[in-house]
């Protein structure tokens, strides 16, 4: 762990020399590739000739070369045979996006990226006692691809699967429950089998933790965690927004030595460590394999794709991150918005998405999910909308759900039905969603508030935006826009 941070310092200390050594990598490994023999990658010698030949790309525009990696073939984005595929929210074409995990990227970034949180851990708080407990990891599951030549499943899922022995020997619950699909009994399981041990970590996503947490503690007969749990002291965590959940944590754990840490690890990659606490944003990851460049949103936002690279960027300024990665992504853009908190070393936040999005519990789900979803509802229902808006609802028990303030042109006959179909259509468009609303478990049936006194005009025309280009936010991950509707019912 102490050598690890060494060479942390090394790429904290050198970073643009860094990132050139990763594409150099990158293009001496893409030249074996379909993709490479078609992007001219023999001729590629530098970043800017580099820009020249590769076309920055979204998901559905490189969905022909994924699909043949995930019939099997070889040496079409990465140098042999792809094993993973971490399958997250879809595009607008598709219920869910997979993403190829290669050997190396799974190797040198995400099993590293893993072993340096604790290094970054173990650095900041030198006398931690995490390893003389258990981990509590929380993950999805996986299947096998339909050409049974692969296998495909949330991330974590796959982490989980592939963890060397060691890892497993410190981690609870035990693979067959790791993996299971079925949520509800999965969580009594894993309950079952760490509500007795000595737990000193816990890592997962916040929605499906505070479910467990507020399990262990029912079957505990305890009053919260900390007296179940003495000696837990970490949290790490990542994927959405930590800060809706921070005072169920705290109310859940309320111990002095808790610590949170949060990780940048995105199916295509791991970007990002907490490696300061308090926070100064996440450290840039920068010898994982992946190089990165960024697009300004005011470029982007106009269909200006003209990327820097990283000695260019510029505090406290919105950029769209492009990267290029060890498993096959060249030039992607991966829809995340980042800003740097600090440079040299470089440190980010996220500020949000490309597309309208809300992503509160884990959902992910996008505009175009919803757009599809509501006009299907109406094609149904013979009824039309003039204007919406959805905006979360945070957990107070154990769920969420969204709120859904609809203007009606025509009405539905019947509107309880009208929102099943909505529910049942976002579920089959967004497999992140469907998984949220299993059983109620995170996400309840969506709400409905009807508008019918003009609200949207107003808000419009409060926020000084009346006119053709301007229109209500269709998505908020906030509830400002919702409960200034409510104030003016």
């Amino acid at each position: 762990m102490k050598k690890r941070i060494r060479k942390i310092n090394k790429f904290k200390d050198s970073p643009i020399e860094t990132q050139n050594e990763v594409l150099n990598y990158l293009i001496s490994k893409g030249k074996e590739t379909l993709f490479g023999n078609e992007h001219n990658f023999n001729q590629i010698s530098d970043y800017d000739s580099f820009k020249k030949e590769i076309p920055i790309r979204t998901y559905e525009e490189i969905t022909h070369y994924v699909d043949r990696v995930r019939n099997g073939e070889e040496n079409i984005l990465w140098p042999g045979k792809i094993k993973w595929f971490a399958k997250s929210s879809g595009t607008t074409n598709n219920k869910s996006k997979f993403i190829p995990i290669s050997k190396e990227s799974l190797h040198d970034g995400h099993f590293k990226g893993g072993k340096d949180m604790l290094s970054l851990y173990g650095n900041n708080f030198p006398n931690s006692n995490i390893y003389n407990g258990k981990g509590v990891m929380l993950g999805g599951s996986i299947t096998e691809t339909q050409s049974g030549k692969a296998k495909e499943g949330d991330l974590s899922a796959i982490l989980l699967d592939e963890f060397p022995f060691w890892v497993n020997y410190h981690r609870i619950p035990d693979i067959e429950t790791a993996l299971m699909s079925e949520w509800e009994e999965k969580l009594e399981r894993i309950a079952q089998q760490a509500v007795n041990e000595n737990i000193t970590n816990l890592t997962g996503v916040p929605s499906w933790m505070l479910i467990l947490l507020k399990q262990i503690v029912k079957i505990s007969g305890k009053k919260n965690i900390s007296e179940v749990w003495p000696n837990l002291e970490l949290y790490m965590h990542g994927g959405v927004n930590f800060e809706p959940y921070r005072s169920q944590f705290e109310e859940l754990i309320p111990s002095k030595k808790m610590n949170y840490l949060e990780a940048y690890n995105a199916s295509e990659g791991l970007i990002g460590l907490q490696d300061k606490s308090p926070s100064e944003g996440m450290l840039l990851m920068l010898d994982y394999g992946i190089f990165y460049e960024f697009i300004p949103m005011e470029k982007f936002s106009i269909g200006i794709m003209e990327p820097i690279n990283l000695k260019d960027v510029e505090l406290n300024k919105k950029y769209t991150i492009v990267i290029s990665t060890n498993g096959g992504l060249w030039r992607y853009l991966i829809g995340d918005i980042i800003e740097f908190t600090t440079l040299y070393p470089f440190r980010i936040k996220i500020s949000g998405r490309t597309k309208n999005c809300i992503n509160t519990f884990g959902e992910e789900l996008m505009v175009h999910n919803t757009d599809t979803a509501i006009l299907n509802s109406c094609n149904k229902h013979n009824c039309s909308i003039r204007d919406y808006t959805v905006a979360p609802i945070y957990i107070s028990e154990n769920s969420g759900g969204h709120q859904w303030y609809i203007e009606f042109e025509q009405p539905p006959k019947n509107t309880e039905k009208f929102m099943q179909d909505l529910d049942k259509n976002l579920q089959n468009l967004n497999s992140d969603y469907q998984a949220k609303r299993t059983k109620n478990l995170i996400l309840k049936f969506p709400e409905l508030v009807e508008i019918k006194n003009n609200e949207f005009y107003k808000w419009l025309s409060d926020n000084n935006r009346l006119g053709g280009q301007f229109k209500v936010p269709r998505l908020s991950e906030n509830r400002e826009i919702a409960d200034y509707l409510l104030g003016l019912k």
